[in-house]
Parts: C-alpha cells; structure tokens; sequence
C-alpha cells in the first residue's frame, strides 16, 4: 500500500520528465506599478476644494442605500410594527 507513494506522490517535473515532456517555461513576474500616494492625495484634496459638495453627495447616497436597504428588509420579512 505504502509502496507506491512515490509514484502517486510526484512532483510536476519528474512527471514531465517521465512523460517525455519538456520542462515547463517559465513566466516572467508581473511588475506592479508604484503608486506615489502623496500625487493621489493632493488630486484628491484639489478636487474636493473645488467641488465641496462632493462629500455630501456621497453621505446621502449612503444613508439612502441604507434607508433603502431597511424597506427592502422590512418589506420582504412582512414586518409591519416594530
């Protein structure tokens, strides 16, 4: 039973080799781009002093997604009383 582990137990290139098969090529590794935080930051920052209204825009589209979400739940259990 333990006999055959080996052959069950087999790494991808000894099977390639066995099989006949060339070694697998290898690929190159993704390169990132770095990201220069303090350049987003300030675009960040210089578009939310021209458009101030922007945070506002996006705290009532929260609280109506969550104003929303709360019809839905009561809506779909049928809960009519709190």
């Amino acid at each position: 039973m333990y006999g055959n582990t080996s052959v069950l137990i087999m790494g991808e290139a000894k099977r390639r080799k066995n099989l006949g098969i060339p070694p697998r090529e290898k690929t190159e590794d993704i390169k990132l781009p770095q990201l220069d935080k303090k350049a987003i930051q300030q675009k960040v920052r210089s578009t939310l002093y021209k458009y101030p209204i922007i945070p506002f825009l996006f705290y009532g589209a929260a609280i109506l997604i969550l104003i929303g979400g709360l019809f839905y739940v009561f809506k779909s259990f049928n809960i009519d009383k709190l």
